[in-house]
């Protein structure tokens, strides 16, 4: 058990999964800086092609015929670019051919990964959005023009990213692909399958993307073990999906899931947005004398962060999603951890409950009905006419999902 500190430690009690494979590590320090627990399964794993056949024809080819433009479109594509042609001995007449093309950058990460080839950017968006690059090219026009296009990996059906070559295609350009790198899930889906567990039993309540292509790697795994509707609906429900911009996000918005994204596309501003976001979002419970709130893992009552045992945690959850209202024995036993047909399981695991939470009057016993959360009563300014005081749950959010 702890004390949530206040301003320095936002997310104690919070429980946050990262999807990332760059970065992570550094990424899950600024969460734990900030309280949280932090669950950690890389969803794609990047392969550099060094060794592959179609980069290297295709940067022969932009050497003998330099693009009019050239746009890239990641930082961590046009370094491997790069570093590929030097493998190949072709890095000084590669930086030539660039050279003599106008080249623009999608982002900061991508003006940095030019400016580190001693080569200058001609032109870079505000919003980092490859939709504004694409506008920006049209608006000048591209008919008859070579425009080289660094490409950021593979898709899928969960990526619906407009196709940004044939855009450039149909408006007339002669459009060269730069294939650079491709994803591919992990050798080991172990950590992803646990996460994708803690996501659709709602142990997690956030789960964080820094890429679209890690979106589509939990969602593909997810359809393979056949539980791509309950991760979904968890998702829209009590577990915050938060991604690091727009197009990170699209492939869940293409879903109907909302995603809430931090004004910069950057990992100090997503952890940021998540220590101000998950505290706003999560309700209050005032029930028996206490103010009680009810994360992935773990139970705050009165500031106080309190370890629960799995059993107590699908209790707890059960009764936070039916506030005020009696839950059957039959009810909470389905919601344990492997079931089983004797309801004295429930009682067992209600004892322990009351325990840990160190507020045994925040959940009521309705004899031979079962047991609900003991909301306190309010009494606001249109009870003082009646003879009825009426109940008022004050609240908003309930273990990440509505109520």
């Amino acid at each position: 058990m702890s004390e949530i500190a206040g301003a320095g430690t936002p997310l104690a009690g919070f429980a946050v999964g990262i999807t990332a494979s760059r970065r992570a590590e550094e990424f899950a320090t600024l969460l734990e800086r900030r309280g949280a627990t932090v669950m950690h399964a890389p969803a794609i794993r990047i392969i550099p092609l060094a060794d592959d056949a179609e980069l290297e024809r295709v940067t022969a080819a932009i050497i003998a015929d330099p693009p009019e433009i050239t746009v890239a479109t990641t930082g961590i594509g046009f370094r491997g670019w790069v570093e590929a042609a030097d493998g190949w001995g072709r890095a000084e007449e590669l930086g030539s051919a660039l050279g003599a093309s106008r080249l623009l950058a999608r982002g900061p990460k991508a003006t940095g990964a030019i400016r580190a080839a001693d080569l200058r950017e001609e032109w870079s968006p505000a919003s980092e959005s490859s939709a504004e690059v694409l506008e920006h090219l049209l608006a000048e026009g591209v008919e008859g023009k070579r425009i080289a296009v660094q490409l950021h990996g593979a898709t899928t059906e969960w990526e619906p990213i407009p196709d940004f070559c044939e855009v450039l295609r149909c408006a007339g350009a002669e459009v060269v692909p730069v294939p650079v790198y491709r994803w591919t899930a992990p050798d080991d889906q172990g950590p992803m399958d646990r996460m994708i567990e803690a996501v659709v039993v709602g142990d997690l309540d956030a789960v964080s993307f820094t890429s679209a292509p890690a979106v589509a790697s939990m969602l593909m795994r997810a359809d393979e073990n056949g539980v791509l509707e309950p991760l979904l609906q968890s998702l829209r429900t009590r577990v915050l999906p938060v991604c690091v911009g727009p197009v990170t996000a699209a492939p869940l918005e293409q879903l109907n899931v909302a995603t809430t994204q931090p004004a910069r596309a950057r990992l100090g501003a997503l952890a940021r947005h998540i220590a101000e976001e998950l505290p706003r979002r999560t309700g209050r419970l005032h029930a028996g004398g206490h103010v009680v709130s009810v994360r992935g893992r773990c139970v705050v009552v009165d500031g106080e962060v309190r370890t629960v045992s799995p059993a107590g945690m699908a209790l707890m959850k059960t009764l936070a999603r039916n506030p005020g209202r009696v839950v059957s024995r039959e009810a909470l036993l389905a919601s344990l951890p492997g079931g089983g047909g004797d309801t004295h399981a429930v009682e067992t695991a209600m004892t322990r409950l009351r325990s840990s939470l160190g507020a045994p009057k925040a959940i009521q016993t309705v004899v031979k009905r079962g047991y609900r959360i003991a909301l306190d009563h309010v009494e606001t300014e249109s009870d003082c006419d009646t003879d009825e005081p009426a109940v008022h749950a004050r609240v908003a959010v309930v273990d990440g999902g509505k109520y």
